[in-house]
């Protein structure tokens, strides 16, 4: 098994779950998300994913919306046996045009007048059970292409001016097309309609929890593990490594191994503070490993983004299977087999590419930056987890308030945010410009206001003066957003006041830098981090 199979998503096994078949749209990930908000269980996995291989049976199937032309030469189609399961399916936007497409080649074709924003859904057909209890409402509408005819097996439900076509049913099956997205905010009864299809028509139980969630990680756990098994930990002190840690030592207690690596791009006095969160206040077995020479000797010269985290999601796995050597298992074995990590949903769907309707945008340490003949196997608990779910789960765990509402930290540190060759001496200056404006934001009482918040050190100089002298130094641009699932963020709007503070404490304390910048860039078209 290669390291990006390490972990299988066995939780469709003990939930209900509404299978969600991604198409490459933006907000994918956001049909997820809502359906979870009502305690149904969802995942998603690529269009191109073949039905054959799934090991369980979703309840329903939502085709998303995507970027393509059905009737394009290279776009993606689903596989045909989703419709040999006889559940409930939903195709969203590009989703609706490949139910159409598939019915018959000659229902799609570009719309002479482009639906963008918002628009007025006329509901035609008040009787069909995925409009049940809604009426005319606000929808979002995002695309070029439209239904041209009416499939002959679908009927209309509803309608706006410009998309006759706006919803169909099929006319003896629980399948329905939808022109509009009703997994964005925009669209008033969104949530409405998603909750009709998933519990009234797939008849999905709503017993998606962070406390049964629990009970269910913590038995696949023992079950994978076995009575004697040991497993190493990767933590960094991070919510997402403290909340696994502390979920593998509820599972199987000092058979768990902690193992924090200093990588030398650590935040200023990070490896101290983790030890006495972890250690002493959880009581979880950790050991401290100083390797920050072996990393920064390999990122020498590096400048590429995607080279760093090559690198260093590399010798993090070197240097846990060198550390895992020498631990001696209880149980009398010569090797510990499993590493913990504390990889989340959002890793998952940002690494994984497929061709056709997604792209790499960034290869996370935790998925994409593995090494291929990786001896440990993975067990990654909060994998099918977003960002507010696993601060859900660390309160049932009763993990300090602190801490898990610590803001994320990326598994490659501070070396994404030294734009350029990360050498220590770039990395000081990074280090010490977060920390002052991070202790800010704590003063100023806005911490949890803001989801993520951090400086970066940029790869240009600019002219200051300092003392009646003329300086030639770097810039800092400073970064802070708001969101609740990391898939999508706007910046956070600080007041001016704030960031005069910040900014002329750090041009005053932090040798090196001459200028503070604020980025104002939303996600997308960015993405939170900077490399």
């Amino acid at each position: 098994m290669s390291a990006g199979e390490g972990s299988v998503i066995e939780v469709p096994q003990l939930f209900d779950t509404i299978l969600v078949l991604d198409f490459g749209s933006q907000y994918s990930h956001l049909i997820t998300r809502r359906l979870r908000e009502f305690n149904v269980y969802a995942e998603m996995l690529p269009c191109t994913q073949k039905i054959s291989e799934l090991t369980w049976k979703p309840k329903g199937i939502i085709f998303s919306g995507g970027p393509y032309s059905v009737y394009a030469e290279d776009a993606p189609h689903v596989d045909h046996d989703v419709f040999k399961l006889g559940v409930p399916i939903l195709g969203i936007c590009y989703g609706m045009q490949e139910l159409a497409w598939i019915s018959s080649k000659e229902n799609v074709s570009a719309g002479e007048k482009k639906e963008y924003g918002h628009a007025t859904i006329h509901v035609e057909s008040p009787s069909c059970e995925l409009f049940a209890g809604i009426d005319n409402f606000q929808v979002w509408m995002s695309h070029g292409d439209k239904l041209s005819a009416l499939p002959s097996e679908y009927e209309i439900v509803a309608t706006t001016p410009n998309s006759p076509y706006a919803a169909i049913a099929h006319k003896t099956e629980k399948i329905f097309g939808i022109q509009f997205h009703p997994e964005v905010t925009h669209t008033t009864k969104g949530k409405q309609l998603l909750r009709n299809f998933a519990i009234d028509i797939c008849k999905a139980q709503s017993n998606w929890s962070m406390e049964n969630f629990i009970d269910s990680e913590i038995q696949k756990i023992r079950a994978k593990v076995g009575e004697h098994g040991e497993v190493i930990g990767a933590v960094s002190g991070g919510v997402d490594s403290t909340v696994a840690a502390k979920l593998m030592k509820e599972a199987i207690g000092d058979r768990f191994h902690a193992i924090l690596v200093d990588n030398g791009v650590m935040r200023l006095n990070e490896c101290q503070k983790v030890k006495e969160t972890l250690a002493d206040g959880l009581g979880i077995n950790l050991s401290v490993i100083d390797a920050s020479d072996e990393f920064l000797g390999k990122l020498k010269g590096v400048t590429d983004p995607e080279k760093k985290r090559k690198i260093i999601g590399n010798t993090f796995i070197e240097v846990f299977e060198r550390e895992a050597a020498k631990i001696k298992p209880k149980n009398g074995s010569n090797e510990i087999e499993y590493l913990l990590q504390g990889t989340l949903y959002p890793d998952v769907i940002e690494s994984i590419s497929f061709k056709g309707p997604s792209q790499t945008i960034k290869t996370h340490h935790n998925v994409g930056g593995l090494l291929e003949d990786m001896k440990l196997k993975l067990i990654e608990p909060l994998r099918e987890l977003f960002k507010d779910e696993v601060r859900a789960l660390g309160e049932l765990l009763k993990i300090p308030h602190d801490l898990v509402w610590r803001h994320p930290f990326p598994g490659p540190g501070i070396a994404i945010r030294v734009l350029g060759e990360v050498t220590p001496s770039q990395v000081d200056i990074a280090r010490r410009a977060d920390h002052i404006y991070i202790e800010e934001i704590k003063k100023a009482g806005i911490y949890e206001k803001i989801s993520q918040a951090f400086a970066c050190l940029l790869p240009v100089k600019s002219v200051g003066v300092m003392g009646d002298q003329r300086t030639y130094e770097q810039v800092i641009a400073l970064r802070a957003i708001e969101t609740s699932d990391f898939m999508t963020a706007d910046w956070y709007e600080f007041d001016a006041s704030f960031l005069k503070t910040v900014s002329r404490r750090i041009v005053n304390e932090v040798p090196g830098v001459a200028r503070v910048v604020y980025d104002v860039t939303s996600k997308p078209p960015a993405t939170v981090e900077w490399e």
